[in-house]
């Protein structure tokens, strides 16, 4: 005849005091209390699994926090699941992993971790302009929606609108950044696989338009247009540091006096500043030395060379430039970007060797096996062509009072 168990009073419960080893007091029918050598006591069920047949233990909780009623009631529920030939330790663990992609794995918070890790592989005014774009666009409808309930037509509806103002490139943009989250959701495990792939078959393709630039011949007009408006010396230095050095807008507005090496004649921009995360040096003329010495009682003693009107510890806006030039009137035939393709079209046109053209430009090149073995940016092979281009700007500057090619600043704005 089978032994059988008697059950447990809550006073034993209580009571049960801590011994040389852990053991355990049996409520009956698979429930029982473990006593360890702590002090510590937990309710389990052993059972037996319904798809293996091996015996198992599933954790019911704490004493006192569960009660002996408590852990009964637990264990009644357990063993009806192992009655319908559901593990309720499988049970469980599903519970969770729902509760997780409801609760944890929202958009917003799979968002925020995708962008732990992009945000390093991009420039700062980038990574801003990525997170800007889904806080207006995409955050406010769906921040709280588990990535896996996500779908194609839903996010299609949600871009509809931007489309229908003309934003093209803004929705192919979103579209883009949508994709690189979702699928980071799915290399992570939390969706089987990424509903968004082919959304920007349902859009228009925005129209792929140059960057306004002018022809090499209207850089006269250019430099007069420098010398005659009314800009702040700040931002005549820096539209003319831009011009000579050739580089991105954010790169020269994040320009830093650190960055100078004044003995070498050389400016390094660090990897992290760079559009292709790679360091870029530029090779100092006379007249960007120039510009470095008008800028040096105005903010020598700062860490940025050309810093902020509104909080000098912060550098000028990368957009400075360029609204400068539209109020010079050059709106819809220059941005500031505009002045790296001047610059290109003026040198290739020149004859200047195309591969220290692409280095002074800091472009990547596209052949995976070319750019692997062409490491080199051509340094001291490009100081003639980047002095001869400074004294090509100085050129076509002549009669207008510029920074370059003039001491006498006083009259400068």
């Amino acid at each position: 005849m089978p032994r059988v168990t008697k059950p447990l009073t809550a006073t034993e419960v209580k009571n049960a005091k801590p011994r040389d080893k852990e053991y355990t007091l049996s409520d009956g029918q698979g429930l029982q209390l473990r006593v360890l050598q702590s002090g510590s006591k937990q309710w389990q069920l052993n059972y037996y699994r319904p798809t293996s047949g091996k015996r198992a233990n599933l954790s019911l909780g704490k004493f006192p926090d569960v009660s002996l009623a408590q852990a009964r009631k637990a264990s009644l529920n357990a063993k009806e699941l192992i009655a319908q030939g559901i593990d309720p330790q499988e049970e469980r663990k599903r519970q969770r992993q729902s509760h997780k992609e409801i609760h944890e794995h929202t958009f917003l918070n799979v968002t925020t971790e995708w962008f732990e890790i992009k945000k390093d592989s991009v420039t700062p005014d980038y990574a801003s302009d990525i997170w800007r774009s889904l806080e207006l666009h995409i955050f406010p409808h769906i921040s709280d929606t588990p990535v896996k309930s996500i779908t194609a037509p839903e996010i299609i509806e949600l871009l509809k609108p931007i489309e229908a103002k003309g934003s093209l490139e803004t929705v192919k943009r979103l579209a883009q950044r949508l994709n690189e989250v979702m699928n980071f959701a799915t290399n992570c495990g939390l969706i089987h696989a990424n509903p968004l792939t082919g959304i920007k078959a349902a859009f228009k393709k925005p129209k792929k338009e140059n960057m306004a630039a002018l022809k090499p011949a209207e850089l006269p007009e250019l430099m007069a247009a420098i010398a005659n408006a009314s800009i702040k010396r700040t931002t005549r230095c820096l539209l003319e540091w831009q011009l000579h050095t050739m580089t991105r807008p954010s790169e020269a507005s994040g320009a830093k006096w650190e960055e100078i090496d004044m003995e070498a004649k050389v400016w390094t921009i660090p990897a992290e500043r760079m559009k292709k995360r790679r360091e870029h040096r530029i090779p100092l003329t006379e007249q960007m030395i120039e510009v470095l010495d008008v800028m040096k009682p105005i903010s020598g003693h700062r860490e940025f060379i050309f810093p902020s009107d509104r909080d000098p510890k912060k550098p000028c806006n990368s957009q400075t430039a360029n609204m400068a030039l539209k109020r010079m009137g050059f709106a819809g035939r220059l941005v500031s970007h505009g002045l790296r393709s001047l610059a290109s079209t003026t040198l290739n046109e020149q004859g200047f060797d195309r591969d220290l053209i692409e280095a002074a430009l800091a472009h990547v090149d596209d052949n995976q096996v070319r750019s692997a073995y062409n490491r080199t940016d051509y340094l001291e092979r490009r100081r003639p062509m980047m002095c001869w281009w400074s004294g090509y700007i100085e050129e076509a500057a002549k009669g207008s009072l510029l920074v370059t090619g003039t001491k006498h600043l006083s009259a400068l704005g």
